[in-house]
């Protein structure tokens, strides 16, 4: 009769121990985060009130993530652009989203893809440190560092 009775609530039990475990599922889908690698930024000559941002976003993580914003204390403005060669002549777009697959990484280059870092709050000498703050689509955010250098 017991046993009856224990087995009528089964389900309800089976479920609330699903629900009690999905903040530990949940936390170990997000506590993975990709990371930045190796960030620079070119300083163009004459102080003009613009730099390009290059780096590497490596995304170890078993989940794709996919970047959705970049911003920065140092920075009025920051944006993820891409460069192409469309017919001969050199393009640049603005990315609305950036998607690393698992495994994979994403790498910021001069002539591809790279950040447009615009109006400085301050001057930016070579060796200056520029945090940058890359929004993820689940909205967490990861920070990368990246060393402004001279002019080329």
């Amino acid at each position: 009769m017991l046993l009856m009775k224990i087995a009528r609530f089964a389900p309800l039990l089976l479920a609330l121990g699903v629900v009690a475990a999905m903040p530990a599922i949940a936390r170990e889908k997000t506590s993975c985060m990709p990371q930045v690698q190796q960030g620079w930024i070119r300083l163009l000559p004459g102080g003009m009130p613009m730099h390009a941002g290059f780096a590497r976003i490596d995304n170890t993580c078993a989940q794709p993530a996919t970047i959705v914003g970049v911003k920065s204390v140092s920075y009025g403005d920051v944006e993820l652009h891409e460069s192409r060669n469309i017919d001969g002549v050199n393009r640049m777009r603005q990315l609305k989203e950036l998607r690393i697959a698992p495994k994979e990484a994403a790498t910021l280059k001069p002539g591809g893809m790279h950040l447009m870092l615009m109006d400085p709050v301050r001057p930016v000498k070579p060796g200056t440190r520029i945090a940058v703050v890359f929004t993820l689509s689940d909205g967490r955010e990861m920070l990368g560092e990246f060393i402004a250098r001279k002019p080329d």
